[in-house]
Protein backbone atom coordinates (compact mmCIF):
# COMPACT_ATOMS: atom_id res chain seq x y z
CA UNK A 1 0.00 0.00 0.00
CA UNK A 2 1.45 3.53 -0.87
CA UNK A 3 1.80 6.48 1.81
CA UNK A 4 -0.75 8.09 -0.17
CA UNK A 5 -3.54 6.23 0.34
CA UNK A 6 -2.67 5.33 3.81
CA UNK A 7 -2.92 8.64 4.01
CA UNK A 8 -6.55 9.08 2.51
CA UNK A 9 -7.55 6.13 5.03
CA UNK A 10 -6.60 8.07 7.92
CA UNK A 11 -7.83 11.39 6.57
CA UNK A 12 -11.20 9.88 6.18
CA UNK A 13 -11.33 8.47 9.58
CA UNK A 14 -10.64 12.16 11.38
CA UNK A 15 -13.29 13.32 9.18
CA UNK A 16 -15.88 11.22 10.74
CA UNK A 17 -18.26 12.32 14.02
CA UNK A 18 -16.52 11.17 17.47
CA UNK A 19 -19.40 8.53 17.91
CA UNK A 20 -19.01 7.37 14.51
CA UNK A 21 -14.72 6.60 15.51
CA UNK A 22 -15.95 5.39 18.41
CA UNK A 23 -18.67 2.54 16.75
CA UNK A 24 -15.91 2.03 14.68
CA UNK A 25 -13.06 0.97 17.06
CA UNK A 26 -15.12 -0.19 19.69
CA UNK A 27 -13.03 2.73 21.69
CA UNK A 28 -14.11 4.46 24.92
CA UNK A 29 -11.68 6.63 27.09
CA UNK A 30 -12.27 6.35 30.42
CA UNK A 31 -10.50 8.96 32.85
CA UNK A 32 -8.94 8.35 36.50
CA UNK A 33 -12.18 9.25 38.03
CA UNK A 34 -14.05 6.84 36.09
CA UNK A 35 -15.99 9.33 33.84
CA UNK A 36 -16.37 9.13 30.19
CA UNK A 37 -14.25 11.15 28.75
CA UNK A 38 -14.37 9.78 24.95
CA UNK A 39 -15.81 12.81 23.23
CA UNK A 40 -13.36 15.42 24.60
CA UNK A 41 -10.58 13.39 22.89
CA UNK A 42 -9.41 12.97 19.17
CA UNK A 43 -8.78 9.58 18.47
CA UNK A 44 -6.20 8.72 15.92
CA UNK A 45 -6.46 5.40 13.77
CA UNK A 46 -3.14 3.42 13.48
CA UNK A 47 -3.05 0.68 11.26
CA UNK A 48 -0.70 -2.47 11.63
CA UNK A 49 0.65 -3.91 8.59
CA UNK A 50 -1.69 -6.65 8.15
CA UNK A 51 -4.67 -4.03 8.85
CA UNK A 52 -3.06 -2.10 6.06
CA UNK A 53 -2.87 -4.59 3.92
CA UNK A 54 -6.80 -5.84 4.11
CA UNK A 55 -8.06 -2.51 3.74
CA UNK A 56 -5.91 -1.97 0.76
CA UNK A 57 -7.71 -4.85 -0.57
CA UNK A 58 -11.40 -4.20 0.51
CA UNK A 59 -10.53 -0.17 -1.17
CA UNK A 60 -9.11 -2.02 -4.47
CA UNK A 61 -12.18 -4.37 -4.84
CA UNK A 62 -14.35 -1.29 -4.00
CA UNK A 63 -12.69 1.00 -6.57
CA UNK A 64 -13.08 -1.55 -9.01
CA UNK A 65 -16.88 -1.75 -8.28
CA UNK A 66 -17.44 2.44 -7.98
CA UNK A 67 -15.23 2.74 -11.06
CA UNK A 68 -17.28 0.31 -13.24
CA UNK A 69 -20.55 1.07 -12.68
CA UNK A 70 -21.11 -1.68 -9.69
CA UNK A 71 -22.43 -5.28 -10.23
CA UNK A 72 -24.61 -7.75 -10.98
CA UNK A 73 -24.02 -11.71 -10.03
CA UNK A 74 -24.06 -14.01 -12.64
CA UNK A 75 -24.37 -17.59 -11.64
CA UNK A 76 -22.74 -20.68 -14.07
CA UNK A 77 -21.94 -24.26 -13.36
CA UNK A 78 -18.47 -24.45 -13.43
CA UNK A 79 -16.67 -26.18 -16.76
CA UNK A 80 -20.09 -26.56 -18.22
CA UNK A 81 -20.63 -24.21 -21.19
CA UNK A 82 -23.28 -21.85 -21.08
CA UNK A 83 -24.47 -23.07 -24.68
CA UNK A 84 -25.25 -26.54 -22.54
CA UNK A 85 -27.27 -24.59 -20.17
CA UNK A 86 -29.34 -22.61 -23.07
CA UNK A 87 -28.82 -24.52 -25.62
CA UNK A 88 -31.62 -22.95 -27.65
CA UNK A 89 -29.36 -19.52 -27.72
CA UNK A 90 -26.90 -18.51 -30.38
CA UNK A 91 -23.79 -16.27 -29.38
CA UNK A 92 -25.89 -13.34 -30.37
CA UNK A 93 -28.76 -14.11 -27.79
CA UNK A 94 -26.24 -14.61 -25.14
CA UNK A 95 -24.39 -11.24 -25.89
CA UNK A 96 -27.85 -9.43 -25.31
CA UNK A 97 -28.17 -11.31 -22.09
CA UNK A 98 -25.69 -10.18 -20.73
CA UNK A 99 -26.52 -6.83 -21.45
CA UNK A 100 -29.97 -7.32 -20.15
CA UNK A 101 -28.57 -8.78 -17.30
CA UNK A 102 -27.09 -5.45 -16.10
CA UNK A 103 -30.45 -3.80 -15.39
CA UNK A 104 -31.73 -6.24 -13.03
CA UNK A 105 -33.10 -4.41 -9.96
CA UNK A 106 -31.77 -5.32 -6.48
CA UNK A 107 -33.28 -8.25 -4.74
CA UNK A 108 -36.91 -8.35 -7.08
CA UNK A 109 -34.94 -9.54 -10.32
CA UNK A 110 -37.21 -7.01 -12.07
CA UNK A 111 -35.50 -5.43 -14.96
CA UNK A 112 -35.70 -1.46 -14.74
CA UNK A 113 -33.83 1.94 -14.51
CA UNK A 114 -31.19 2.40 -12.68
CA UNK A 115 -32.90 4.91 -11.02
CA UNK A 116 -35.60 2.42 -10.30
CA UNK A 117 -38.33 5.15 -11.72
CA UNK A 118 -38.92 3.41 -14.82
CA UNK A 119 -39.54 -0.37 -15.79
CA UNK A 120 -38.54 -1.73 -18.11
CA UNK A 121 -41.14 -3.25 -19.95
CA UNK A 122 -41.11 -5.54 -23.82
CA UNK A 123 -41.43 -2.06 -25.82
CA UNK A 124 -38.57 -0.35 -24.07
CA UNK A 125 -36.56 -3.50 -23.68
CA UNK A 126 -36.90 -4.28 -27.61
CA UNK A 127 -36.04 -0.23 -28.08
CA UNK A 128 -32.79 -1.02 -25.01
CA UNK A 129 -31.95 -3.68 -27.43
CA UNK A 130 -32.03 -2.07 -30.37
CA UNK A 131 -34.17 -5.01 -32.13
CA UNK A 132 -36.84 -4.99 -34.96
CA UNK A 133 -40.28 -5.96 -33.09
CA UNK A 134 -40.28 -9.26 -35.17
CA UNK A 135 -36.57 -10.24 -34.20
CA UNK A 136 -36.92 -9.19 -30.46
CA UNK A 137 -40.14 -11.29 -29.83
CA UNK A 138 -38.19 -14.34 -31.54
CA UNK A 139 -35.44 -13.68 -28.88
CA UNK A 140 -38.09 -12.89 -26.12
CA UNK A 141 -39.57 -16.30 -26.74
CA UNK A 142 -36.48 -18.42 -26.48
CA UNK A 143 -35.38 -15.92 -23.36
CA UNK A 144 -39.05 -17.23 -21.60
CA UNK A 145 -38.50 -21.06 -23.27
CA UNK A 146 -35.39 -21.27 -21.10
CA UNK A 147 -36.68 -19.95 -18.06
CA UNK A 148 -34.42 -17.03 -18.10
CA UNK A 149 -37.12 -14.34 -18.58
CA UNK A 150 -41.02 -13.97 -16.88
CA UNK A 151 -43.74 -11.35 -18.00
CA UNK A 152 -45.83 -10.15 -16.08
CA UNK A 153 -49.11 -10.17 -18.57
CA UNK A 154 -50.94 -7.86 -16.11
CA UNK A 155 -48.14 -5.13 -15.38
CA UNK A 156 -45.74 -5.53 -17.95
CA UNK A 157 -43.43 -5.90 -15.57
CA UNK A 158 -40.25 -8.30 -16.53
CA UNK A 159 -38.23 -10.59 -14.34
CA UNK A 160 -34.79 -12.13 -14.79
CA UNK A 161 -34.30 -15.55 -13.47
CA UNK A 162 -32.31 -15.06 -10.10
CA UNK A 163 -30.05 -18.13 -10.64
CA UNK A 164 -29.08 -16.18 -14.06
CA UNK A 165 -28.22 -13.01 -12.68
CA UNK A 166 -28.86 -11.35 -9.33
CA UNK A 167 -28.52 -8.29 -7.44
CA UNK A 168 -28.56 -8.69 -3.49
CA UNK A 169 -27.03 -10.13 -0.71
CA UNK A 170 -26.79 -13.87 -1.55
CA UNK A 171 -28.48 -15.13 1.27
CA UNK A 172 -31.79 -13.76 0.38
CA UNK A 173 -31.68 -15.43 -3.03
CA UNK A 174 -34.94 -16.95 -3.46
CA UNK A 175 -34.09 -19.70 -5.71
CA UNK A 176 -32.14 -23.20 -5.67
CA UNK A 177 -28.82 -21.73 -6.54
CA UNK A 178 -26.49 -24.30 -4.59
CA UNK A 179 -25.28 -26.12 -7.93
CA UNK A 180 -24.26 -22.76 -9.01
CA UNK A 181 -21.48 -20.45 -8.72
CA UNK A 182 -20.93 -17.29 -9.10
CA UNK A 183 -19.18 -14.11 -10.65
CA UNK A 184 -19.41 -10.35 -10.28
CA UNK A 185 -20.49 -8.65 -13.94
CA UNK A 186 -19.75 -5.10 -14.14
CA UNK A 187 -22.62 -3.42 -15.90
CA UNK A 188 -20.62 0.03 -17.23
CA UNK A 189 -18.22 -1.86 -18.76
CA UNK A 190 -20.46 -4.68 -20.13
CA UNK A 191 -23.02 -1.56 -21.48
CA UNK A 192 -20.05 0.23 -23.14
CA UNK A 193 -18.76 -3.40 -24.72
CA UNK A 194 -22.94 -3.59 -26.21
CA UNK A 195 -22.52 -0.59 -27.06
CA UNK A 196 -19.57 -0.43 -29.40
CA UNK A 197 -20.27 -4.26 -30.77
CA UNK A 198 -22.75 -3.98 -33.19
CA UNK A 199 -24.24 -6.21 -36.33
CA UNK A 200 -22.13 -10.10 -36.87
CA UNK A 201 -19.27 -8.87 -34.45
CA UNK A 202 -21.53 -8.69 -31.64
CA UNK A 203 -21.79 -12.85 -31.12
CA UNK A 204 -17.93 -11.92 -30.23
CA UNK A 205 -19.21 -10.45 -26.30
CA UNK A 206 -20.14 -13.75 -26.28
CA UNK A 207 -17.18 -15.00 -25.37
CA UNK A 208 -17.04 -13.30 -22.29
CA UNK A 209 -20.02 -15.15 -20.92
CA UNK A 210 -18.65 -18.41 -22.57
CA UNK A 211 -15.43 -18.13 -20.61
CA UNK A 212 -17.06 -17.80 -16.78
CA UNK A 213 -17.32 -21.04 -15.99
CA UNK A 214 -13.37 -21.83 -16.54
CA UNK A 215 -12.54 -18.78 -14.87
CA UNK A 216 -9.86 -18.87 -11.80
CA UNK A 217 -11.58 -16.71 -9.57
CA UNK A 218 -8.93 -15.69 -7.59
CA UNK A 219 -6.05 -14.69 -11.19
CA UNK A 220 -8.83 -14.88 -13.82
CA UNK A 221 -6.74 -17.29 -15.85
CA UNK A 222 -9.32 -19.62 -17.97
CA UNK A 223 -8.67 -23.05 -16.74
CA UNK A 224 -9.64 -26.38 -15.39
CA UNK A 225 -9.97 -25.50 -12.08
CA UNK A 226 -11.56 -22.57 -11.31
CA UNK A 227 -11.68 -22.67 -7.55
CA UNK A 228 -7.82 -23.97 -7.15
CA UNK A 229 -6.39 -21.72 -4.38
CA UNK A 230 -2.68 -22.35 -5.33
CA UNK A 231 -1.57 -20.65 -8.24
CA UNK A 232 1.13 -23.61 -9.03
CA UNK A 233 -1.90 -26.00 -9.30
CA UNK A 234 -3.85 -24.19 -11.60
CA UNK A 235 -4.51 -25.86 -15.04
CA UNK A 236 -4.35 -22.67 -17.47
CA UNK A 237 -6.77 -24.10 -21.02
CA UNK A 238 -4.31 -23.80 -23.86
CA UNK A 239 -6.23 -21.73 -26.85
CA UNK A 240 -6.57 -25.05 -28.77
CA UNK A 241 -8.07 -26.33 -25.68
CA UNK A 242 -10.54 -23.41 -24.78
CA UNK A 243 -11.15 -23.27 -28.38
CA UNK A 244 -12.73 -27.26 -28.55
CA UNK A 245 -14.72 -26.26 -25.45
CA UNK A 246 -16.46 -23.21 -27.41
CA UNK A 247 -16.77 -25.01 -30.59
CA UNK A 248 -14.25 -22.65 -32.59
CA UNK A 249 -12.94 -25.34 -35.53
CA UNK A 250 -9.65 -22.93 -35.92
CA UNK A 251 -7.96 -21.81 -32.72
CA UNK A 252 -6.38 -18.98 -34.58
CA UNK A 253 -10.00 -17.85 -35.43
CA UNK A 254 -10.80 -17.79 -31.91
CA UNK A 255 -7.83 -15.48 -30.85
CA UNK A 256 -8.95 -13.03 -33.38
CA UNK A 257 -12.11 -12.84 -31.70
CA UNK A 258 -10.72 -12.82 -28.11
CA UNK A 259 -8.53 -10.14 -28.99
CA UNK A 260 -10.93 -8.11 -31.04
CA UNK A 261 -12.92 -7.45 -27.61
CA UNK A 262 -11.66 -4.46 -25.83
CA UNK A 263 -12.51 -1.78 -23.41
CA UNK A 264 -11.31 1.67 -23.71
CA UNK A 265 -9.17 0.50 -25.95
CA UNK A 266 -8.04 -2.41 -23.42
CA UNK A 267 -8.13 -5.79 -24.06
CA UNK A 268 -10.89 -8.22 -22.10
CA UNK A 269 -8.44 -11.13 -23.09
CA UNK A 270 -4.58 -10.92 -22.81
CA UNK A 271 -1.44 -13.79 -22.45
CA UNK A 272 1.29 -13.94 -19.97
CA UNK A 273 3.45 -16.99 -20.28
CA UNK A 274 2.88 -19.56 -17.27
CA UNK A 275 5.68 -18.75 -14.19
CA UNK A 276 5.35 -22.96 -13.62
CA UNK A 277 5.57 -23.72 -16.64
CA UNK A 278 6.49 -21.71 -19.28
CA UNK A 279 5.67 -24.02 -22.12
CA UNK A 280 2.33 -22.58 -21.67
CA UNK A 281 0.03 -19.76 -21.73
CA UNK A 282 -2.28 -18.47 -19.59
CA UNK A 283 -5.26 -17.17 -20.83
CA UNK A 284 -6.43 -14.02 -18.88
CA UNK A 285 -10.05 -12.04 -18.69
CA UNK A 286 -9.90 -8.38 -17.71
CA UNK A 287 -11.09 -7.51 -14.39
CA UNK A 288 -12.95 -4.87 -15.01
CA UNK A 289 -15.47 -7.44 -16.73
CA UNK A 290 -15.71 -10.01 -14.71
CA UNK A 291 -14.96 -10.95 -11.52
CA UNK A 292 -15.07 -13.05 -8.82
CA UNK A 293 -11.75 -13.27 -6.17
CA UNK A 294 -12.08 -11.85 -2.82
CA UNK A 295 -9.88 -8.54 -4.29
CA UNK A 296 -6.14 -10.40 -3.32
CA UNK A 297 -4.92 -10.45 -6.15
CA UNK A 298 -6.30 -7.79 -8.16
CA UNK A 299 -3.54 -5.22 -8.59
CA UNK A 300 -1.43 -7.93 -9.92
CA UNK A 301 -4.23 -8.95 -12.36
CA UNK A 302 -4.87 -5.42 -12.89
CA UNK A 303 -1.34 -4.54 -13.90
CA UNK A 304 -1.72 -6.72 -16.27
CA UNK A 305 -4.28 -4.62 -18.76
CA UNK A 306 -2.89 -1.03 -17.78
Amino acid sequence: MTMTRITRQRKAFQDLHINVKREVLGARVISASGKDITEQMDLQLKLKPEQARGLEVINDLTALEKENGGFVFAFFKQSRTIVERFPTLTQQDIARLMFIGTYVAWQTGRLQSDNGKAIIDREKLEKLVEMSRKRFNELFKRYEAEGILHENKETGEIFVNPSVFYRGPMKEVHTEVKDYTYTRMFKTTVRDLYAKFKGRTLGQLALIYSVMPFLNFNTNIICENSEETADELIKPLSLDRLAMILEYADPAKLKRALNAVKVDDKPVFTYATNAYDRRKLNIIVNPRVIYAGDGKGLGAIMALFN
